[in-house]
Formats: structure tokens, sequence, C-alpha cells
């Protein structure tokens, strides 16, 4: 695999190459509210990601405070039970129906980006197997009972949610600034 290559796997990825990015100047992310073609579509994705942001945050800042003893133990395993399985479902939900139907209709509108789809594809891929890691290191948690501050599995799931955590923001981003751009220059024609 060569070095361009390499660049663009989700865990070594700094941002789409440049190529990838050629509406981003013509449709800068600051921008993209006060587009006309900014309408429900965009908007409802965009809090798909936000939720998933959050539901992320809300699951790290729960396994610290566990952690630091700052949260009761059987708070921590409903929480987590909820969050981690909206998390899990709701991602993976997401990124179906992506693959499936939005990126297929999506790439035809702008040729160039062909080769993004496919590393968005990729990265859907990637988070299949954090989301499996994530999912077993929280099962064993929510087997304990009861769960002490020092307890190694609160640990190891707090650090596989601070490493998921980097690659989910990484590939929401990307996907942001090529799927956002594309709808707003060539409407939603296939997607609804």
């Amino acid at each position: 695999m060569n070095d361009t290559m390499k660049n663009i796997e989700l865990e070594k990825r700094i941002a789409l190459p440049d190529a990838l990015r050629v509406l981003m100047e013509e449709f800068p992310r600051n921008s993209w509210e006060s587009n006309v073609q900014f309408d429900g579509l965009i908007s409802f994705w965009l809090d798909k990601h936000m939720m998933f942001r959050r539901l992320m945050q809300a699951m790290i800042t729960d396994s610290q405070q566990m952690i630091e003893g700052k949260l009761d133990s059987q708070q921590f395993q409903t929480r987590l039970s909820r969050y981690g399985g909206n998390f899990v479902s709701g991602l993976h939900g997401h990124h179906q129906i992506e693959d499936a139907h939005y990126f297929p209709v999506l790439e035809k509108m702008d040729t160039r980006l062909v080769r993004g789809f496919k590393i968005l594809d990729e990265d859907h891929h990637a988070l299949d197997r954090h989301l499996e890691n994530f999912t077993k290191s929280a099962n064993s948690v929510l087997q304990q009972n009861p769960i002490s501050k020092d307890n190694q599995f609160v640990g190891d799931l707090n650090e596989a949610l601070l490493g998921f955590d980097k690659l989910l923001d990484r590939h929401l981003v990307d996907e942001e600034e090529l799927v956002v751009p594309v709808l707003l220059k060539y409407g939603m024609q296939g997607l609804a």
C-alpha cells in the first residue's frame, strides 16, 4: 500500500485529500445554514451526527466520573446500557442507509468525489470493528455487580471510548464536508 493509500485510512487520516474537498471551497462550513438548499434532510442528517457525538461524550463523561468515584454504580450501568444501546443501533442503522442508499446516489451527482464515498464506506467498516470492541467492553462493565471505581473493566471502557471518539469525529467531519456541499450544490433528488 503506498503512502497516499495509508493516509486515507481512518486511523491515520487527518483530513480528506484536497481533491475530494473541491466543493468545500464553494460551500464552506460556516455558510451551510444560510444556503437556500439547506433544508430538512441536511439538518436532520447533521442532527444525527450531533446525537452520536453527544452520546459518545455522555459515555466518556460517565466512565470518567465512575473512575473518579463521582457516579453511582447502578446509575452508571443504567446510563451505559441506554446510551450504549442507542449509540450502537443508531450508528449501525445510519451507516446502512448511507452505504445502501445515500452514497450511491450522491456519487453520481459529482463523479469527482466517487473516491471520497468509497473512503467513507471503508470508514464504516473500520468503525464497525470499534463498535464491536465498544460493545464487548460495555457488556463486560454491565455484567459487573457492583462496580468499584478502580474496576479495570471501566478503565478499559474509558480507553476504548476515548480512542473511538477521535475516529468517529474524524469520520463525521470528513463525511459532513463531503456530503453537505454535494447536497447544497446539486439538491436532494433521489434521496428522499
